[in-house]
């Protein structure tokens, strides 16, 4: 069951980027007070504080519609209308219904994601259908609000110190006139934290928009690019066509509309000329048709409990960990795991067999994630005696 738009500002990525906004802000705001302080016989620093305090603003409106819209689930036991469109689609066994085109599975939310590109720790849930215009205008609003931010309170600092060291009070009284906000060494020491804030978030968060932007005038999410990839360089008769790009301009105005809500409607899609809605399903199938031949069983040989810093299987295995955020998954000896990728220290893969729950895993959940590669050996049927395998075991 996905988390309730609500209970998403429950976590720790939520709480990380609403403190950051709001202590930038602050700062940015107070030191505005003390270095130009709006006054009606100054036009600029009125406009200069009008625009400073406005930031907040669109930044905290586009992440709340992120956040509290979402991406968009596939209703849960959706099937296409055509029984016979059921063989173009992957089958989501968590979710119990088909995948519509676009849509993909997220282990966080626990639901299917229409036009799923990446699961966001900052807002808790997926980018995706609903919430990809939001989403975008908040990482175009957050840096520019920072730069504004990061000049003032820099000017800030710089103002004071430069004043305190090069006309102490006792001398220049007349320079020290009272504010509308007092500025000591702690205010100092918080306007340095507030400027390191905000120059990460300017580099980190404009990072974040330029990769969004590439997504938007292509028309393909992070995951479809990868399907795209593999497709271009897969063995094929037929030349591949992507089915979404439809040209950047229509590409935007698919994202970027004036009521706010996307133009599809999440299941049916406007396509290039030559495909049809299920293109990229079916390379996607044929993709993962050609992983599983691809694909090598392995039998555990000794337990793993799941843990990422794995002490007891070695050194060289906790400091080699695979770069990324997919699961690992706990094993024992005698399971049959179907491994699709290799890495030197690690594997991944899906298990076929549980020993210690006596039977294949077929029409239960999927159990996919990495284990140390010492866990576990290639399986050879005539490596067994006759009645030996942990497989003949459970099946007599």
């Amino acid at each position: 069951m996905c988390v309730g738009p609500l209970w998403r500002l429950c976590h720790w990525g939520p709480f990380v980027t609403l403190f950051l906004i709001l202590y930038i802000t602050t700062l940015s705001v107070y030191c505005d007070l003390v270095f130009w302080p709006p006054t009606f016989d100054s036009y600029g620093s009125i406009v200069n504080f009008t625009i400073l305090s406005s930031w907040i603003f669109f930044i905290l409106f586009n992440y709340f519609n992120a956040v509290f819209r979402g991406p968009g689930f596939v209703p849960l036991g959706w099937k296409p209308e055509k029984d016979e469109d059921c063989q173009y689609l992957q089958y989501c066994h968590s979710c119990k219904s088909y995948k519509s085109p676009r849509s993909h599975h997220c282990r966080h939310c626990k639901r299917c994601v229409i036009k799923m590109d990446h699961h966001c720790p900052w807002i808790n849930t997926c980018c995706g259908h609903l919430n990809h215009s939001s989403f975008t205008y908040f990482l175009f609003f957050a840096p520019l609000g920072c730069m504004h931010g990061a000049a003032v309170l820099i000017l800030t600092v710089y103002h004071q110190v430069y004043k305190t060291l090069h006309y102490p009070r006792h001398r220049y009284p007349h320079l020290y006139k009272p504010t509308l906000v007092q500025y000591d060494v702690i205010h100092l020491i918080l306007t340095f934290l507030a400027i390191g804030f905000a120059i990460g978030v300017v580099i980190a968060v404009g990072f974040l928009f330029f990769i969004q932007m590439k997504v938007i005038i292509k028309n393909e999410t992070g995951i479809e690019a990868w399907i795209k990839a593999k497709a271009v360089y897969r063995k094929r008769d037929d030349e591949f066509i992507y089915p979404y790009h439809l040209g950047w301009r229509e590409n935007m105005r698919q994202v970027f509309t004036w009521s706010g809500k996307p133009k599809s409607d999440g299941i049916i899609w406007p396509v290039a000329e030559g495909c049809n809605q299920y293109t990229l399903t079916i390379e996607q199938l044929k993709q993962k048709e050609e992983k599983r031949l691809r694909a090598i069983e392995y039998i555990v040989i000794g337990d793993y409990s799941g843990s990422w810093f794995p002490i007891t299987k070695g050194f060289c295995t906790c400091i080699h960990l695979p770069f990324t955020d997919e699961p690992r998954i706990k094993i024992n000896e005698d399971d049959i795991i179907l491994v699709t990728r290799w890495k030197k220290y690690w594997l991944y893969g899906e298990l076929v067999f549980e020993a210690n729950k006596g039977g294949n895993s077929e029409n239960k959940k999927k159990v996919r994630g990495w284990f140390p590669s010492r866990c576990a050996i290639q399986y050879n049927v005539a490596d067994y005696p006759e009645g030996k395998s942990p497989v003949n075991k459970k099946d007599k």
